[in-house]
């Protein structure tokens, strides 16, 4: 074994499209594309389940950071209950685990880890003391050792990482980015290779600091996720697990159904948080983008409730973290992407508060 380190598509609820295609009117919107924090942004359910999800005004309970509310208080109104009888089910995503993934050494090699960051630096301090940091404008060194290569740079310069590591090596490359980079992970390196693409659910607030990990109320072990097929996922869970943070390993389609749960997240909390007001409705919002997610892919589908449920948890465990509508083409460009194939076909925008929400921030015309 290996040396322990002890150690983180297509219909939409009527009451939420019409309180969502009212933002470009409703909103008193600033120039830049960000606002509140994630849990600031949560929202007013119909009927008995109204309280549970009725945000406080940003104004009143909103946590300053720079500047700008961050990503808490809206989804601390959520975890209020809903009314009924509610399934204890936990339909998680991904919470079946486990089919062994290819074989690795039993001992770890050190890692390469490109860039050297707060992320990179931080999964530099869950190994051994023994991996190499490449920062910008360094080569791929030329003496790598046979481990994972983690890549911990921006979304933007993943093309140029890629071509940096010698084709022999790239199945051995680590994604830890957010975002959807699957369709650009198969057309840069093929829909067969093994590479391994972390789900990350912790935060490095500072360079140097210990990574805050993002267990919540509704999952308290944890919702970091690795796909079981990569070639490292043992070595990112062991990395992760011996440095006091969660990390599930995960076979398809549950890995398929997290990764897009997580993208559902940044969309829908960034977006609204983006809008500057303090109540709006996001349940509805994540709930047109996971229909318009499982109509495309049948084989990924939520109990929507619990959905809604655990991205306010996460938003609550994240709360001093502030929101931005950022990368678009990695993140909220996947989403509008349904939406103009849909209208390309003649068919209904299967995410209208999505793409209304797009349009008031101003990084779609209206």
């Amino acid at each position: 074994m290996p040396p322990r380190r002890v150690g983180r598509p297509a219909a939409c609820l009527a009451a939420g499209s019409a309180a969502l295609a009212a933002w470009p009117k409703a909103f008193a919107l600033a120039p830049a594309v960000r606002g509140q924090t994630a849990s600031s942004v949560h929202a007013q359910r119909p009927g008995a389940a109204a309280a549970a999800r009725t945000a406080v005004l940003a104004g009143s309970c909103g946590v300053a950071f720079g500047g700008l509310l961050t990503v808490a208080t809206a989804a601390t109104a959520a975890a209020s209950v809903r009314g009924g009888q509610r399934s204890i089910r936990r339909m998680a995503a991904g919470t079946e685990e486990l089919p062994e993934p290819p074989e690795v050494p039993e001992e770890y090699p050190p890692a390469v880890i490109i860039g050297g960051g707060r992320l990179g630096e931080a999964f530099a301090n869950m190994g051994l003391g023994q991996d190499i940091i490449v920062r910008r404008g360094d080569p791929f060194p030329a003496d790598a050792p046979e481990g994972p290569i983690y890549v911990c740079t921006r979304n933007d310069d993943l093309k140029g990482v890629i071509s940096m590591v010698p084709e022999s090596r790239r199945d051995d490359l680590v994604f830890v980015q957010n975002g959807a980079l699957l369709p650009f992970l198969q057309e840069e390196l093929g829909p067969t290779s093994p590479v391994t693409v972390l789900l990350v659910y912790f935060a490095v607030a500072k360079k140097g600091e210990p990574p805050l990990d993002g267990k919540t109320d509704t999952d308290p072990r944890g919702l970091s996720a690795v796909n079981a097929n990569g070639k490292w996922s043992r070595e990112v869970r062991w990395r992760l697990t011996t440095s006091s943070l969660a990390c599930r390993l995960l076979r398809e389609p549950h890995f398929t159904q997290a990764y897009w749960e997580k993208n559902i997240w940044i969309a829908a909390y960034m977006l609204v948080g983006a809008l500057h007001e303090g109540c709006k409705v996001v349940d509805d919002l994540i709930q047109q983008l996971a229909t318009a997610v499982s109509a495309a892919d049948p084989e990924v589908r939520w109990d929507q409730m619990l959905l809604c449920d655990r991205l306010a948890a996460y938003a609550r465990s994240v709360a001093h973290f502030p929101t931005a509508v950022k990368e678009f083409e990695w993140r909220n460009g996947v989403f509008y992407d349904i939406t103009k194939r849909a209208e390309a076909a003649g068919r209904p925008d299967p995410c209208p508060a999505h793409t209304a929400g797009l349009k008031a921030v101003g990084v779609i015309p209206s």
